[in-house]
């Protein structure tokens, strides 16, 4: 049985996490295709170039990154930005469209888990010498690797662990968990809480079919990877039969909602996320989306780390990515706003854990000297991952679409109670056949 393990020296080198599925950072911001304007006249020599850029994320997200945007104008005159930014639905299927009609923005944000596929497609410019990655460490950068080619450039990095509403669970006369607990732990904690909670709320969302989070519990398990390295379909059968008939129990007793309220969730939007509404008092986080939690609801929130078993749950990983597309045709200008974007202390500033921590050494240790009590939080949880946290793997490229859109078909229908658990695994298994190597 293989373990994935990163030690705490690494993490701390590297600033180091889930897609998820995975992770994550997506949120119910709004689209922009306005431009940051200019501070001052085109410096001499400077051809004025506008870059265009995209990412996804929360409304904390994308203030910060506007805000570095027009401060790399200011200090760069000749270049204006016309940014794209929203949420997380859909941005995939919107990029891919893009990329596929050679029409993708100059620089984009790409989840861990889509990189080896966007490199495999030669989608991707490299970007040394222009990106400095001295001050990143080895083991996070290659992730956006290829035959000893740096493709794409990490942004932070997280640990992938739960969020809960503190109020929620004090009222209902039950305690909190702690760093460490156990998938027992979660799940009698279901039952002990879904035997108080009022009509119209829940214990947490319904994660029976939902790649990331069984993942977790997978790993807890000690079975490894869901898509093995060598591109192999890796479900454990026995534990996703456990996973899933717990769920489908924890459904029908009413501890996590039906399937019309469970699908409406929209993460980060104040009217629609489930947990922010009250509907449900878990549910998934990474340790740097605990501001944009935050700022729905001040003081409401705690962090804990994934349950684990044998081994960990949890992970840390690279948050995202930046890279620059092989059609744009402004490339070395935007390797220097990558550059300045991962490098530059006073970007580091200002995007803060937005991404989260830093993955340039320097200025993660400066963050952390002058951290709010808000990002002390989410640092909290990424220290106390660190010390067993399973390591994230890219993973082998071709699988995107499996994870992406076989498995929610999965899911769906178990949320809809249209399939077993034993019919769900044959479906996936089955499925996977068309991705194997």
């Amino acid at each position: 049985m293989r373990r994935w393990k990163r030690s705490l020296g690494i993490v701390l080198a590297t600033a180091l996490v889930g897609s998820l599925v995975a992770c994550s950072g997506g949120g119910g911001g709004k689209k922009n295709s306005n431009t940051v304007p200019s501070a001052s006249a085109p410096a001499a020599g400077n051809e004025q170039v506008k870059l265009r850029i995209m990412w996804w994320g929360s409304q904390e997200r994308h203030e910060a990154t506007l805000a570095a945007l027009d401060l790399y104008t200011q200090k760069n005159p000749h270049v204006t930005f016309e940014p794209e930014f929203s949420g997380m639905d859909g941005y995939l299927d919107k990029l891919s469209t893009q990329a596929a009609a050679k029409n993708a923005p100059d620089v984009v944000q790409l989840d861990p888990g889509w990189v080896s596929d966007w490199i495999g497609r030669n989608q991707l410019t490299e970007l040394s010498p222009e990106v400095d990655l001295s001050k990143i460490d080895e083991k996070v950068l290659s992730g956006g690797q290829l035959d000893g080619k740096q493709y794409a450039v990490p942004l932070g990095s997280v640990a992938y662990g739960m969020i809960y509403d503190k109020a929620a669970l004090e009222k209902l006369g039950v305690a909190s968990p702690q760093n460490g607990w156990t998938w027992d732990d979660f799940f009698a904690l279901a039952e002990e809480a879904g035997a108080k909670l009022p009509e119209g709320q829940y214990f947490t969302k319904d994660y029976a079919g939902d790649y990331f989070a069984y993942s977790a519990f997978q790993y807890a398990r000690g079975k490894g990877m869901v898509v093995s390295e060598d591109g192999k379909f890796n479900v454990d059968k026995d534990s996703f039969i456990e996973w899933t008939t717990k769920f489908e129990q924890l459904r029908k007793a009413g501890i996590v909602p039906p399937a019309d309220v469970n699908t409406s969730d929209k993460e980060f939007d104040p009217n629609m996320d489930l947990m922010v509404n009250g509907k449900v008092i878990f549910r998934l986080s990474f340790s740097n989306n605990f501001g944009a939690w935050n700022s729905l609801k001040n003081d409401a929130y705690a962090l804990v780390t994934m349950p684990r078993e044998v081994e960990a749950g949890g992970w840390l990983k690279p948050s995202m990515y930046f890279a620059v597309s092989s059609n744009s045709k402004k490339a070395e200008e935007a390797k220097k706003f990558v550059n300045w974007f991962v490098n530059d202390p006073e970007a580091g500033q200002l995007l803060k854990t937005a991404r989260g921590l830093p993955v340039n050494k320097e200025i993660a240790s400066a963050l952390e000297a002058s951290m709010s009590d808000v990002d002390k939080v989410g640092l909290e949880l990424l220290h106390a991952t660190e010390v067993d946290g399973q390591t994230w793997k890219p993973g082998t490229k071709g699988w995107t679409n499996f994870i992406d859109k076989d498995w929610p078909l999965v899911r769906d229908m178990l949320s809809f109670n249209k399939i077993t658990p034993e019919k769900a695994f044959d479906e996936l298994k089955a499925a996977a056949e068309a991705y194997e190597k």
